[in-house]
């Protein structure tokens, strides 16, 4: 399985960095793991709605530009499906099963997603009602990818 994150802003801190490799390292086994980054846009203090609404369309045109063609597309948002670790990989199994075999995750920048990338999305997950700094939802997600794998694999892993 090909597996493509595509994800609003770069990771500064060195914490991050370094989760985020160890995760990616660990996914290698199982799956093929591509992270894009696009760039963000600078929110103004005080930034009005229309001007908001501007910024996460500027995003989201890159990040449809990242987004592969034959990729089923599932967006990281509040409003999405909350499942639990047992429920997604189950639901990855599921995918795989149904023929897909490329799945791009979605990280909006820290207003969030664009309309257009929420109506492109074959599917909307939500990690919580609460929002994350987006280097540490790459973090979250990683984890949780990896999770799915060793769950739908009956390997061992700390709960």
């Amino acid at each position: 399985m090909k597996i493509t994150i595509v994800c609003v802003g770069k990771i500064k801190e060195k914490y991050f960095t370094g989760a985020i490799e160890e995760y990616a390292k660990r996914l290698g086994r199982y799956c093929s793991l591509t992270v894009t980054e696009v760039a963000d846009e600078k929110t103004p203090d005080g930034a009005g709605e229309a001007l908001e609404l501007q910024i996460k369309e500027k995003e989201g045109e890159r990040i449809l530009q990242k987004l592969p063609d034959n990729a089923y597309v599932v967006a990281l948002a509040i409003d999405g499906k909350m499942l639990d670790s047992e429920e997604l990989a189950s639901r990855m199994e599921q995918w795989n099963v149904n023929g897909i075999s490329h799945v791009a995750f979605v990280i909006g920048g820290s207003l969030g997603l664009a309309p257009m990338v929420l109506k492109r999305a074959d599917y909307k997950l939500s990690f919580s009602k609460m929002t994350f700094p987006h280097q540490l939802m790459r973090v979250i997600l990683l984890e949780q990818i990896y999770r799915s794998f060793r769950i739908r694999n009956h390997e061992p892993y700390h709960k």
